[in-house]
């Protein structure tokens, strides 16, 4: 008996994989190595949460607002097993741009609109349609991040002291540090060299350990203990609180949101990108399959929730769902483990962060901006065709010189024309005599024997030009006329 497979349910796309992993049966054993890996996953995003907040424009202790509160929600309600939530380096260049035309007030209704669309994208079944953007747009639009990233960490890494505010487009701001140049701290420089490199060679020597963490605490001693004169979180932000704050609602106002949803529709864009992306990485170390548009609710739900308590984008973070696996993880409870260790911490160690060197963590996000630029398969991809690299470079170019949305949909649409070109390229027309009714003459048509039916293919004399009116078209000598795929077919 022939048996279909029936679509799964409202149900079963939404399911948390909480849910499932509970079902499946999860004991002390499964929690205790999600402990392990959730504590694994906190002492890395603890530094990165801080020094990707403050890349962003808005003080640190928002960045652990949304590794903490969007963290766990993520993991609690999404549709992968191993995702991890928090704040990316791909949502520095959008959200510093955010707050510097809308303030941390219009910041925070950008977050919770996308997070709206995100839910919207989600219950609409279109997550599974991402996977159809362009490799050469990922590719390009993520080196192009990073190269922001790092020009936008040249500051804090030199100790430069500008006149005026750094400019935020790509060029004046390199042509600004280039004249702020007489003034680089040598402290700050070799802070945040020696942070650069004690992490590269704790990398290659010891990389189950949590570099980040140790390369920014050694640097975090040393400058307190030698009194150097570099600029810390104390000195520029005052401090971390060691609490959450209230959920509060941002401002509102018809005139707000008009101006802030072209934010929002960028953060939901990237953010439904990167999660999925992220989940898909995941999937890939594990074996396992994640529900797209179950992760794109719960990202909504996350980042509504992350705006609501003061903090910034939430989206699936690739690095640490990585470390995540590696750590053991068995489950989401490991996503959450991680955002309660970063809340012990905050509530305990946050009187510390305040000797943290600025120049410390603008090594670490260098750090972070090496790993994104997928070096090379951007060398590859040059390489491979025209078409490829021309994708990958307006990408690249327009995210680097214009604007970030712009490059991804430039990149898709030059994407899609190219995917057009090489199927007008790939399928060719050899000229068959249609089988409708015609009321003009044909071209002279032979005819073989369809190779589905016959190993040989024989061809007769030339047809005449027949005209015929609602039969289908014979060429004699060939007598009998059938239907495309059986017995003889009339070819030009």
């Amino acid at each position: 008996m022939h048996r279909t497979m029936a679509e799964p349910g409202w149900r079963e796309l939404y399911k948390p994989k909480l849910v499932t992993v509970l079902r499946e049966g999860y004991g002390l054993r499964d929690l205790r190595a999600d402990l392990v890996a959730g504590l694994t996953v906190a002492i890395v995003a603890l530094p990165l949460s801080m020094a990707i907040a403050i890349a962003s424009g808005v003080t640190p202790d928002r960045g652990l607002y949304t590794a903490i509160v969007g963290g766990f929600l993520v993991s609690l309600l999404g549709g992968s097993r191993f995702q991890i939530g928090g704040p990316a380096g791909a949502f520095i260049v959008l959200v510093a741009a955010s707050v510097e035309r809308l303030g941390v007030g219009g910041l925070a209704l950008a977050v919770v609109l996308s997070g709206l669309i995100l839910m919207a994208i989600g219950a609409l079944r279109l997550g599974t349609f991402i996977k159809y953007i362009p490799y050469p747009v990922t590719v390009g639009f993520t080196a192009g991040i990073a190269v922001i990233i790092a020009a936008s960490q040249a500051r804090d890494l030199l100790g430069l002291t500008l006149p005026g505010k750094e400019p935020g487009p790509l060029v004046p701001k390199l042509l600004a540090l280039g004249h702020a140049l007489p003034t680089l701290n040598p402290a700050a420089l070799g802070t945040a060299v020696a942070t650069i490199a004690l992490i590269v060679l704790l990398r290659r020597w010891r990389p189950q350990w949590p570099v980040l963490l140790i390369a920014v605490a050694a640097a975090s001693v040393v400058a307190a203990l030698a009194h150097l004169p570099v600029e810390t979180i104390g000195t520029r932000f005052g401090g971390i609180p060691r609490s959450l704050p209230a959920p509060h609602l941002p401002p509102l106002s018809p005139d707000l949101v008009l101006a802030v949803l072209p934010d929002a529709v960028s953060f939901a864009l990237l953010g439904a990108i990167e999660s999925l992306l992220s989940a898909v990485v995941a999937d890939g170390m594990t074996g396992r399959r994640h529900r797209a548009n179950a992760e794109l609710v719960a990202q909504g739900v996350a980042n509504i929730a992350s705006a609501l308590c003061g903090g910034i984008c939430v989206t699936g973070t690739i690095a640490r769902t990585a470390t995540n696996v590696r750590a053991g993880a068995r489950g989401p409870v490991s996503g959450m483990a991680h955002a309660v260790f970063l809340a012990l911490f905050m509530a305990v160690a946050a009187p510390l962060a305040s000797y943290i060197p600025l120049p410390a963590l603008a090594g670490v996000l260098a750090i972070v901006a090496w790993n994104m630029a997928e070096k090379h398969a951007f060398g590859l991809l040059l390489r491979a065709s025209w078409g490829d690299a021309a994708v990958l470079l307006s990408t690249f170019l327009l995210t680097v010189l214009r604007d970030l949305t712009l490059g991804i949909v430039v990149g898709f649409a030059t994407g899609s024309l190219l995917f057009i070109h090489r199927m007008a390229g790939t399928l060719r027309v050899e000229g068959a005599t249609p089988w409708w009714p015609l009321t003009w003459p044909i071209a002279p048509a032979r005819c073989r024997t369809n190779p589905r039916r016959a190993t040989t293919t024989s061809w007769s004399s030339a047809c005449p030009a027949p005209s015929f009116s609602g039969r289908r078209p014979a060429c004699p000598p060939c007598s009998t006329a059938s239907p495309p795929g059986r017995g003889l077919t009339c070819w030009t």
